[in-house]
């Protein structure tokens, strides 16, 4: 399963603690804050049974703004509290009626104008990582599953931002980095030290960011200005592949943001065919897109109710799961096949209030919001020429910009 979502950061202490889930690697666990009335307290989700269920871990007291949790592999969970320059670490876990609590140790961030948030669950759930940005430079941390406390692994030239993990070893980590008003996407080699070499730049003068990586396919989403300088936009890339970057005409929806948050695993060799999961914000609210790299249209579908905005896991059989939270119903996920065959249409399985008719009225609506015709058939890109040297991402030429 794969799963991901990164929200824009802001300043520590200037919100709310994220609403959404963070999901483990392998889809067996998720972690939120949820509230109870207006205090914020870590919830333990189990995904991989025959039903989902919560496990509620709160604390002595309710949590501050900016704490963040996230679910490792053994069922713990992560929780990162800042406190006056410091960020405090635990792994909370359930003991009969009460929250167990294991201290790991704290990072300091001396900088008033650093910040410190967790990266995205590395594969294996045994380790978890942190990103310390200050004002000239980032520093990664191993803030879980070192041998004493919080590990400072490398300092990264930059800001950096982002957070992909391009294998299932954990070792290979893709960050985003800002110098000099450029961003470039640039690995850190967790196998040899911290080393950092570029990955991703389309132009020279583009800002050019990795938003997801599937390691089975290789399939890469890019967010760059490269086709249309000052505007960002939404492209697909292969790592390794012989073909350019490209930037479908379909990702673009007027007035809208939209946001990967997860590829279907599992598709050797067949990048072209894993389905993509979207978070759409508009002015008429938000909703979910479905996607494939070889069609034309994106299929828009309303999100379940409750749903925990921008989380989300494809399994292998291709069936993507959204987590809700409602009052009928705390811990939930609905279920929307990939889209398939000519047309492409994504099948509701199943969430809250899924009738089927309710869902696919709501479906013409968002595809109407989304200025493209509802049931239009989707037509494949014509193929692309076949170079037979394959190269890096970062060599590949900004070719055939735009597709339609």
């Amino acid at each position: 399963m794969t799963a991901c979502a990164i929200e824009p950061e802001a300043a520590p202490g200037d919100r709310a603690p994220e609403v959404g889930c963070s999901i483990t690697a392998d889809g067996a666990y998720a972690a939120r804050l949820a509230l109870d009335g207006d205090c914020w307290f870590p919830e333990r989700w189990t995904l991989d049974g025959p039903e989902p269920y919560a496990v509620p871990l709160p604390g002595n007291q309710p949590e501050e703004p900016g704490t963040e949790v996230q679910p490792m592999g053994d069922g713990r969970v992560l929780i990162r509290r800042p406190t006056d320059g410091r960020h405090v670490f635990s792994l909370l876990y359930p003991t009969g009626p009460g929250t167990g609590e294991v201290l790991l140790g704290a990072v300091e961030c001396p900088d008033e104008d650093a910040s410190l948030r967790l990266l995205p669950p590395a594969p294996g759930g045994e380790k978890a990582y942190a990103l310390a940005v200050g004002r000239r430079s980032s520093t990664l941390w191993l803030v879980a599953g070192g041998a004493f406390g919080p590990e400072r692994l490398a300092e990264i030239p930059g800001r950096c931002s982002g957070g992909v993990w391009l294998d299932h070893a954990g070792r290979m980590l893709a960050l985003d980095r800002e110098v000099g008003g450029r961003t470039k996407t640039v690995v850190v080699d967790l196998g040899r030290g911290g080393e950092v070499s570029p990955f991703l730049q389309i132009t020279e003068g583009s800002d050019d960011r990795l938003l997801l990586a599937d390691p089975d396919s290789g399939l890469l989403l890019i967010r760059s200005d490269a086709p249309s300088p000052g505007e960002d936009r939404l492209g697909w890339g292969v790592l390794g592949s012989t073909l350019p970057v490209r930037f479908p005409e379909c990702l673009r929806v007027p007035d809208c943001s939209v946001t990967p948050f997860a590829i279907q695993p599992g598709l050797v060799l067949m990048p072209e065919s894993c389905g993509v999961a979207l978070r759409v914000d508009g002015p008429m609210g938000g909703w979910v897109g479905l996607w494939r790299p070889d069609r034309r249209q994106v299929h828009h579908l309303p999100a379940p109710a409750g749903w925990l905005a921008g989380a989300g896991l494809w399994t292998r059989d291709g069936v993507l799961q959204l987590p809700y939270a409602t009052a009928e119903m705390p811990c939930g996920l609905a279920q929307v096949a990939a889209p398939s065959g000519e047309a492409g249409e994504a099948v509701p399985e199943g969430g809250p209030g899924d009738d089927g008719t309710a869902v696919r009225a709501a479906s013409g609506a968002a595809a109407r919001a989304a200025g493209e015709p509802a049931d239009e058939p989707s037509q494949p890109d014509p193929p692309e020429p076949v170079v037979a040297r394959p190269v890096p991402l970062r060599e590949a030429p900004l070719g055939r910009l735009v597709t339609n």
